[in-house]
């Protein structure tokens, strides 16, 4: 019964372990991702990214494809500075078969808080990050202020966005 016991402990803790290990590959992923923009380092931002991989940007109208996400891009990377990310707090959640993960975190950034979340998956053994969205957080107490600073901006785009579905 002991053995028993000190078994299911022993599967516990190494599955625990093996879940921490990936959590721990993701968070460096993600640190060096946003240190990769920071950096200006081109290549090894986008190498963190799928193929497919998506970007969803602050501005409403930003809800970038990879290849238009990379043009986008390339010219803040060619100045030498892109953005500059700080995690200051993150949530990593993975499937069972820790293939597949999501998380949360809130961000240092030029424009200050902000909020980024997203899907990673792992391809041949690597995690890349497949889905991003970043969101600039704003207090609760100052979001009447801010519905009518882009009160304009936005009726023009929603009605821009409902022509497109007529």
């Amino acid at each position: 019964m002991k053995n028993k016991i000190f078994s299911l402990l022993a599967l516990t803790v190494m599955v625990a372990s093996a879940q921490t290990t990936e959590k721990e590959r993701i968070d460096t992923l993600l640190d060096s991702w946003h240190l990769a923009a920071s950096n200006a380092d081109y290549d090894a931002y986008f190498a963190k990214m799928t193929h497919d991989g998506i970007f969803i940007g602050t501005d409403a109208t930003e809800n970038w494809q990879n290849e238009e996400f990379k043009a986008f891009s390339k010219p803040y990377f060619d100045r030498g500075k892109a953005w500059s990310f700080t995690a200051v707090q993150r949530n990593i959640y993975l499937n069972k078969a820790k293939d597949f993960a999501w998380f949360d975190e809130l961000l240092d950034t030029q424009m200050k808080l902000c909020r980024g979340s997203g899907v990673l998956k792992k391809e041949n053994g690597q995690w890349k990050i497949a889905h991003y969205v970043l969101s600039i957080a704003v207090p609760n107490e100052n979001v009447d202020e801010l519905i009518q600073m882009k009160e304009q901006k936005d009726d023009q785009l929603l009605l821009e966005l409902k022509k497109q579905q007529d």
